[in-house]
């Protein structure tokens, strides 16, 4: 097939929609969709309410697309993970799938809130094996390492050692596991060179539990690595958009088992924080936080280190682990779409084309999107590069654990690797 065709071929399939099924009076039309992609993946949403309706749409894509894995993304304001888990064991039985909430969704169409995803993997191109580990607060780090190295080394067995080579690693955590930095290490062993992506699941900004789900598992206080093997060229990277300043936070007083700062610069948190970033503490918000994040310099790079709330004593609750005497430096925002465009420009010329990217996109960015009024310019940005994926408390990039972050992976076209 001349190029030429094969990208028009590529933009038809890409853009290629069901027409949106009507849903109850007073309601919305249902986002429906199926979309497929150059390089084999299916994505399939919704906003309905129906966990065994979607669990048939899931099930009849697998079989007249070959699919062996799915990946599963649900707000828990939409479907139950419990109710979505058993759908799929009664209507894809042969399946193999891995998921978890979200604090936001990435689909074909843009930034959502209020729905479910799946993106599934033809067999003929992607070779997959997953585990779940389960109850991390009382894991040792060294069992996670040793159950990720024996999952490294059955998926090179069965695919052998030369397609092995063109393997990534995907990760799902309990955003609210407290655990993500030592988890996302113990993974990063275990995986040897292979590069690992992922992000902490959600729920909705409510802090209350988040659930991962796997071929038939539900549960929390738990992590799920999904290794793939596959024939498609791909890409890992990731971007932020804040900019370091000389404005200092030392952390002088903490409780590092839950996150939670006391003090900074022998100051209460919330007031020194305010301060810092000229707001009075009674109007500190998540949107305030997520628009003066807060950033560590470790091995030479600055990485967010986002606050998720305050508390009624004046404490400040930590998306990522923290310390005494860790010092903190307040950070100034970029133009996040400029800065998102330019990452996803960086990869097109590094991939020589980007067919889709799966992407994990921290909820903060999203906050920081709405207060700067570019919430509607970076959705529009994700959809014309078939972005797609969830809106995270997290991001992992190889052993990282970061927040204000957005880690993907880029496939390219199937032509590329023929």
């Amino acid at each position: 097939m001349a190029v030429e065709d094969n990208n028009a071929f590529r933009r038809k399939r890409a853009e290629r929609i069901q027409k949106s099924v009507g849903g109850n009076a007073g309601r919305k039309s249902l986002a429906n969709s199926r979309t497929h992609y150059a390089c084999g993946l299916s994505a399939l949403t919704t906003d309905e309410p129906d966990a065994t309706a979607f669990a048939r749409m899931v099930a009849a894509e697998a079989v007249a697309m070959d699919a062996g894995f799915a990946l599963l993304f649900f707000s828990q304001s939409l479907v139950d993970a419990a109710a979505l888990s058993e759908a799929l064991k009664t209507y894809a039985p042969s399946l193999d799938y891995a998921g978890c909430s979200t604090a936001g969704e990435i689909t074909p169409q843009g930034l959502e809130e209020g729905h479910v995803l799946a993106l599934l993997l033809p067999t003929a191109s992607f070779s997959t094996a997953s585990i779940m580990v389960d109850n991390l607060s009382s894991s040792s780090m060294d069992r996670i390492t040793g159950e990720v190295a024996a999952l490294r080394r059955s998926l090179r067995d069965r695919v052998g050692q030369g397609r092995a080579k063109d393997t990534f690693a995907l990760c799902f955590i309990d955003g609210l596991s407290y655990a993500e930095e030592a988890v996302t290490s113990a993974i990063h062993w275990g995986l040897d060179d292979i590069p690992l992506i992922g992000g902490s699941a959600g729920d909705n900004l409510k802090f209350e539990t988040t659930s991962l789900i796997s071929n038939g598992k539900v549960a929390s206080d738990s992590a799920i690595v999904v290794l793939i093997a596959t024939e498609i060229p791909f890409h890992v990277f990731k971007t932020d958009n804040f900019i370091p300043t000389d404005e200092k936070l030392v952390v002088t007083q903490s409780d590092p088992d839950h996150r939670i700062v006391r003090e900074f610069n022998a100051t209460n948190a919330a007031e020194e924080y305010a301060a810092s970033v000229g707001i009075v503490p009674e109007m500190l918000t998540p949107l305030s936080f997520a628009s003066h994040p807060v950033v560590v310099k470790v091995g030479g790079e600055y990485y967010c280190r986002s606050i998720q709330r305050m508390h009624a004593d004046g404490s400040l609750s930590f998306f990522c682990a923290i310390d005494d005497g860790v010092v903190l430096s307040i950070a100034q925002p970029k133009n996040m779409v400029e800065a998102t465009r330019a990452a996803l420009q960086d990869v097109e010329r590094k991939l020589g084309g980007i067919d889709m990217v799966l992407g994990f996109d921290c909820v903060l960015r999203r906050l920081d999107a709405r207060n700067r009024q570019v919430f509607r310019d970076i959705s529009e940005l994700y959809r014309t590069n078939n972005v797609i994926g969830f809106g995270t408390y997290g991001e992992q990039y190889r052993s990282m654990h970061l927040n204000q972050t957005f880690t993907g992976i880029a496939f390219g076209e199937r032509r590329a690797a023929e």
